[in-house]
């Protein structure tokens, strides 16, 4: 666990030290939800569905692209050939990764929170705020770790292609632009299968003060597992065709 939160404390205040990147990353998610979520909006309900879908974009772009291109880009540098050489598992690397995903997350998702419940009829209660924040958080650590797979398993160049076009494809397709019933057909059809709309169930029904069920959990603990076997085999990979 220290080893752990020294990494956290570590990649945090590298990222902090880039201000720029800081205020991109935070800023471009309630942006793009005040040109697009909020016209879209209507009725209570509806504006509330609109937050939380944005919420979860927020958080996805975080997790999947901002953290996988930085990856892929630290991979290179001095400082990631020396933790290589250090006789540690990936594990507290990985975790750390995670728990920094997850700060810039939550505070990207609050401001998109603030912005709708600010300017839209989007409302929350406020004894659904605490499991809203919790599932929204324990919901992204698989895209935290496809974040995390994409940074070790594609170089630099070639990172930010796949990431926005897994971020846009798994966003569209899991029902956070349109609503899932205005899907195309074929696109419906794998819907259900994929994270962002297991995500976005669970996510859909904590907001609007719905009954949570197991199904998405388990599908999203399934996608945690195989992104978290990509990520590690992809780190093993990297350290064998670099330091062996």
């Amino acid at each position: 666990m220290k080893l752990t939160l020294l990494y956290f404390k570590a990649e945090t205040l590298g990222l902090l030290r880039i201000p720029m990147v800081v205020v991109f990353t935070l800023l471009f998610p309630v942006l793009f939800f005040a040109l697009f979520g909020l016209p879209a909006g209507g009725e209570t309900e509806i504006a509330t569905i609109e937050m939380a879908s944005f919420t979860i974009y927020a958080v996805l772009g975080i997790a999947v692209n901002q953290f996988g291109v930085n990856i892929a880009e630290d991979r290179s540098t001095s400082w990631e050939k020396f933790l290589h050489t250090l006789p540690v598992s990936p594990v507290p690397r990985f975790s750390a990764r995670i728990l920094t995903a997850l700060v810039f997350a939550g505070v990207a998702g609050g401001l998109v929170v603030i912005c709708a419940l600010m300017f839209s009829k989007a409302r929350i209660d406020s004894g659904i705020v605490c499991p809203f924040l919790l599932y929204t958080l324990l919901g992204s650590i698989p895209f935290c770790l496809l974040g995390i797979s994409i940074g070790y398993w594609f170089s630099p160049k070639a990172a930010l292609p796949v990431g926005n076009i897994l971020y846009f494809l798994l966003a569209f397709a899991g029902g956070l632009w349109i609503p899932p019933q205005a899907l195309p057909p074929f696109i419906a059809n794998i819907s259900p299968y994929l994270p962002t709309r297991e995500y976005g169930e669970i996510i859909w029904n904590t907001v609007l003060g719905g009954t949570q069920h197991i199904v998405p959990w388990l599908w999203l603990c399934f996608y945690t597992l195989l992104f978290g076997g990509l990520a590690v085999w992809g780190y093993r990979r990297d350290e064998g065709q670099r330091y062996r």
